[in-house]
């Protein structure tokens, strides 16, 4: 190895060294590197999209993509207004039947409007939402349990085995069926395509959170669980103590994965089952054809993305703020 390669490594490791800076200015420094990957990126983007054709036309690039996206916005404000206005006119029909009849019966209609765009985005994050908290609630009890009781694991696992690589779209038509049979009522609180896709999505958040707390759970210090011992802390007390804090990092990480696939799986089964949110609207728009769905479908998966990107930040800022250590490095 010549000394030339030996130093040209030398340099690219000092470079490295460098980019990291001190921890005061680190921050600062990664946020200029962030920014200028994302301009390249940008740029990479606008360079290859115009090189590309397709059966809807030229591969949409940045600009295209920003001005569907306002385009989707003024769609929202303009539903929202027509909502307000139909809101008033029935307020103001309502307020002449009574000037001219005190007693007379009133009707009082919700608005039917097309959901927009944003609409869809809330749909979806409320979806998600439901059948991530509901797989946490089930696989955070279950997973300590197992950590702690090795019989109950050996119990439990061939089920859990079994079940986890099973697809959520292999999931859906059976919870369709399952929910439309079940689910009967006259004045339902949640509509079925509701129902259908967060228990789609609970079924497929359930395995990362519950193998993960039962590896974490078992793996606690010994030297913990000795000092519990000595200390004749009660069953519930021990788990309390010594359990969860000792867990939380190993919980955590199953519950960041758990909330990442189960918003992947809710975009598919959204697409599949034609259930209201990100997914139809995906799906509305290729099946449209016209010359700006390919933008629009970019406007989606990019909105997908970055949503899905918040979570993940909003599940790491919850670790660090249930976690014991705070000198923990958590990424």
């Amino acid at each position: 190895m010549t000394t030339s390669t030996l130093n040209n490594r030398k340099g690219f490791f000092e470079f490295l060294r460098e980019l990291g800076g001190s921890p005061a200015r680190g921050p600062v420094r990664q946020a200029i590197i962030t920014g200028i990957t994302i301009v390249l990126f940008v740029c990479f983007w606008h360079i290859a999209a115009g090189k590309v054709d397709t059966s809807l036309g030229q591969l949409p690039g940045p600009t295209q993509v920003f001005t569907q996206a306002q385009g989707l916005w003024f769609e929202h404000r303009a539903e929202r207004d027509k909502e307000v206005a139909f809101y008033d006119r029935q307020t103001l029909r309502n307020e002449k039947k009574l000037a001219s009849n005190p007693d007379a019966k009133l009707k009082w209609r919700s608005y039917t409007g097309r959901a927009t765009y944003i609409d869809q985005i809330f749909t979806s994050l409320k979806t998600v939402f439901v059948g991530f908290i509901i797989a946490s609630l089930v696989a955070i009890p279950l997973g300590i349990i197992c950590g702690l009781s090795s019989t109950f694991y050996n119990a439990v696992n061939p089920i859990i085995q079994i079940f986890k690589p099973v697809s959520p779209l292999a999931w859906l038509p059976i919870v369709t069926m399952i929910v439309a049979a079940v689910y009967v009522s006259d004045d339902p609180l949640f509509a079925k395509s509701f129902v259908t896709s967060a228990i789609t999505v609970t079924l497929c958040c359930l395995w990362p959170t519950l193998i993960n707390t039962t590896v974490a759970v078992s793996g606690v210090n010994k030297d913990l669980i000795n000092v519990s011992k000595v200390l004749r802390l009660s069953p519930l007390t021990h788990i309390q103590k010594i359990v969860i804090p000792s867990a939380i990092p190993g919980i955590f990480t199953g519950l960041r994965l758990s909330l990442s696939v189960g918003w992947m799986v809710l975009i598919a089964a959204e697409m599949l089952a034609q259930n209201p949110g990100l997914g139809k609207f995906v799906w509305d728009e290729f099946q449209n054809g016209s010359s700006q769905s390919l933008a629009r479908i970019m406007v989606a998966v990019l909105t997908i993305g970055v949503l899905g990107f918040l979570l993940d930040r909003a599940m790491l800022m919850l670790q660090k703020a249930f976690s014991w250590d705070k000198s923990a490095v958590l990424r």
